[in-house]
């Protein structure tokens, strides 16, 4: 044998064990290594891209105004059964009675805009942030005074609304929505303004709990159980002709109108509380409209102190809050500094909804930190955030919370005025952030783990690694049939049913790969 001839001998005998082991390698990867593997290959192909990421399991929406959520084309329909008008130049619904449907009437019927297309179009502009350019009129100013032209269309229109909602939810694989919702149509704001202003908190809440605020609750249980009945109707759950949005999961928030006078807000905030305490369907409270508005920027440490008043004295009770939908520009630097270290800290907020402005804090990386430490998951908003404040891509501080170990999950805001979906906002962390997959995964587990569901957890840890409490740990997480011990901790744990549910959803779509 020629020296070459051996040489050519050794190296086949080298190459042989290396190329045997990198296939040994490639057959023992996981179905979730072999589901990044396909991230990867498509990151650069948005089509592929977007249908992964459509079929991809979501766990939960815990950032969804309810009348935020339905698209235009919905709350037309809603308008129009009302009998509603709209102001053909503001596009603004008014109460009937209306102009007839010929052209260039001041004030014609909703439903003559099923016939003009012209109308039509106006109003789903109007009402959404479709077709919406920089102009004279900000994205933020845009975005809105959607809520004041459409907002007649959901009075009595609940129902329809949570269906329309949690079917779309369903077919982009989420599972579980919180939705914001002043669901006793204003009238705990309206006692408030009645009874009118104490400083003294606790005399407040006396006043407003035995001038009826008990009774309001009450009412506004039986409501919401009233429109969820009929929301399983409009579906047809419990029928061979069920639709998808039957499966998902809905609890709601009680939301608190922030820009009103303080009697208003502290009655809201005190019905929160009280909802909260003793109805099921909420799981929670929050405060909404916008942050840069007079009223929240001037009431803002007040509302601090209402919201820790009562904490003290319903402490069981989840606090979610707006806090750092902000820019620099929209306000005074100097109420840039304090609002989501003030929501932590002073408001007992266990998850921050938004936080953008997280850089302009005092000590960014301190409260950063902080927020890692106490486990206070930050609700990111991709698409409204970049629609509402011009903030995006490298301006947004999602990589800077992932990079201190804040807890992130993606969400919708409004996806309805946004135009936008679940997916839409795994795709803009994606495409924006060059997420992983295992990134995006983690990001979905925390928006259950995170989630105000009532019960224990199925994770003991979520720091690194999610490892299962005792009782499921020698099961196969997300099983068709977990072991006895399993099953009875699920049977008593809401939260860890819906998560492993979810860890059977990763099972399903990871097959695929």
């Amino acid at each position: 044998m020629s020296r070459a001839t051996r040489l050519f001998v050794s190296c086949c005998l080298i190459v042989a064990p290396i190329s045997a082991l990198f296939s040994t390698f490639a057959g023992a990867q996981t179905a979730e290594q072999k589901t990044s593997r396909y991230l990867d290959s498509v990151r650069k192909q948005p089509s592929l891209l977007l249908a992964f990421l459509h079929d991809m399991p979501k766990g939960g929406d815990l950032h969804n105004h309810l009348d935020g959520a339905i698209y235009a084309e919905d709350l037309i329909d809603f308008a129009a059964s009302s009998n509603l008008c709209v102001d053909r130049t503001a596009s603004r619904l008014i109460a009937p009675p209306c102009d007839s449907c010929e052209k260039y009437t001041a004030k014609p019927a909703v439903r003559c805009a099923y016939a003009d297309h012209i109308l039509y179009n106006q109003i789903i502009d109007a009402w959404s942030m479709r077709n919406w350019h920089p102009g004279d009129e900000s994205g933020h100013d845009h975005f809105f005074a959607t809520f004041d032209k459409f907002g007649l269309a959901s009075h009595g229109h609940v129902a329809e609304a949570v269906a329309s909602v949690i079917n779309r939810a369903a077919r982009e694989h989420l599972q579980y929505i919180e939705f914001m919702h002043t669901a006793d149509g204003m009238s705990s704001a309206e006692l408030g303004m009645k009874l009118g202003w104490d400083p003294d908190f606790g005399k407040m809440r006396e006043r407003l709990l035995a001038g009826g605020l008990k009774e309001i609750a009450a009412a506004t249980s039986n409501t919401l159980a009233d429109d969820e009945a009929q929301a399983r109707t409009e579906l047809k759950c419990g029928t061979p002709e069920a639709k998808p949005g039957c499966n998902v999961t809905i609890r709601y928030l009680y939301q608190v109108l922030r820009g009103l006078p303080h009697e208003a807000v502290f009655a809201q905030i005190l019905l929160g509380f009280e909802l909260a305490s003793s109805d099921p369907h909420f799981v929670g409270f929050n405060l909404v409209m916008p942050e840069d508005w007079y009223v929240p920027i001037h009431d803002f440490n007040e509302h601090m102190a209402m919201i820790d008043h009562l904490h003290g004295l319903y402490p069981k009770v989840h606090i979610a809050l707006h806090a750092g939908e902000l820019a620099l520009g929209l306000v005074k630097p100097e109420d840039l500094a304090f609002h989501i270290r003030a929501s932590v800290e002073r408001g007992h907020a266990e998850r921050i909804g938004h936080g953008v402005d997280v850089m302009e804090e005092k000590d960014p990386i301190g409260l950063m930190k902080e927020m890692a430490e106490r486990n206070v998951l930050v609700e990111i908003n991709l698409t409204s955030n970049d629609q509402i404040l011009g903030v995006s891509g490298d301006y947004h501080p999602l990589p800077i919370y992932m990079k201190y170990g804040v807890p992130v999950a993606l969400s919708t805001d409004d996806e309805g005025v946004s135009r936008s979906d679940m997916t839409s906002e795994y795709w803009r962390a994606v495409d924006g952030y060059q997420l992983s997959y295992t990134e995006l995964k983690r990001m979905t587990r925390q928006s259950l783990e995170h989630s105000f569901l009532p019960g224990e957890s199925l994770w003991t840890t979520t720091k690194g690694p999610f490892r299962p409490v005792g009782a499921c740990a020698a099961d196969v997480t997300g099983a068709e049939k977990p072991s006895a011990s399993c099953a009875e901790f699920l049977a008593g744990n809401e939260r860890a049913r819906e998560q492993w549910k979810l860890e059977a959803e990763f099972a399903a779509f990871e097959k695929r790969f």
